[in-house]
């Protein structure tokens, strides 16, 4: 997977891509060869989503509408850095659009085996009469993040034995603290294939704090944190002394810095961020360490939207 990010004010990506395993609890899909041209018993699908990506060369984007709890799908596209698609028209059976309850968008891989749609379904919207209005928030897609927010803490428990070491703005923690701290993020639970992940801009780019899917439990790994106590607390974070990537130097003073939640697919096979970062977090130069906390702000400008119109 190929995943560029452009740093600034805000956080965008460029180019990415994902591996999308198969969700067994997906119905048996009806099949139909995806019409190409119109005819007497096809019409148009208008497909207007607004916020998709470059997946890259091994990954395509694929629409579906669910027909008696089953997928049909409407075609694959993929979508280049300017944002142009291709193909940029898509038609349907007539009377697949008409029985059509819900259209859902996924990703899936470039040469797929599998005419069964992929874990990683990114947005979804119930038909209402001709027209469905297409976000993250309708299942089977990945949530509703409308009421998205969190909060976060510098501190560094993963060097000491007992005592503050003093150096608590080389670490972050997203959560409340306490003994121990609370869990501090408020985002939905994520359906099968999908996790979050918290990082960093570093020097060079942007520094992962682990996977997660609980707020209360530490998340995946800890491949940078101090030596004494380094499992950490029971929420998701990490503090920054060991093992640091080309072109950082640890420890990390994360004051000024950016933080970003994302939502990613799951597996994943890049190191870098996925485009859907529902929260945002910009330090200030002179940052408060624990016990004051930090808050996120929403990030859902970074979330795909739309309408499909049959």
């Amino acid at each position: 997977m190929i995943k560029n990010i452009l740093l600034g004010g805000t956080i965008a990506v460029s180019l990415f891509a994902v591996s999308c395993s198969k969700d067994d609890e997906v119905p048996e899909p009806v099949i139909t060869p995806t019409a190409t041209t119109l005819t007497p018993t096809t019409q148009k699908l208008n497909i207007n989503i607004t916020g998709l990506t470059d997946l890259g060369a091994n990954f395509v984007y694929e629409g579906w509408l669910i027909i008696n709890g089953s997928p049909v799908s409407t075609g694959t596209f993929t979508v280049n850095g300017s944002g142009a698609w291709t193909p940029s028209t898509f038609y349907v059976k007539i009377t697949d659009a008409a029985a059509a309850a819900k259209f859902v968008l996924t990703i899936e891989p470039a040469v797929d085996p599998d005419p069964a749609p992929s874990a990683q379904k990114l947005i979804a919207g119930d038909f209402s009469g001709t027209t469905a209005n297409i976000s993250t928030a309708t299942a089977p897609a990945i949530g509703d993040f409308s009421t998205a927010a969190g909060q976060a803490f510098l501190r560094t428990p993963t060097d000491e034995t007992g005592t503050n070491n003093g150096n608590d703005e080389n670490g972050i923690w997203f959560g409340i603290p306490g003994m121990p701290p609370a869990a501090g993020l408020i985002l939905p639970t994520l359906p099968v294939g999908w996790v979050y992940e918290g990082w960093v801009v570093g020097d060079a780019g942007p520094i992962s704090t682990g996977t997660f899917t609980a707020f209360n439990a530490v998340d995946n790994g800890n491949p940078f944190s101090g030596t004494q106590n380094n499992v950490g607390p029971p929420i998701p974070g990490e503090d920054f002394f060991l093992s640091a990537p080309a072109g950082e130097v640890f420890p990390l003073d994360l004051r000024g810095r950016t933080v970003v939640i994302t939502v990613e697919p799951s597996p994943d096979n890049s190191p870098a961020p996925f485009f859907l970062k529902p929260l945002l977090l910009n330090l200030s130069t002179t940052a408060a360490t624990a016990p004051t906390t930090h808050s996120f702000g929403q990030n859902l400008g970074s979330f795909p939207t739309g309408t499909v119109v049959r």
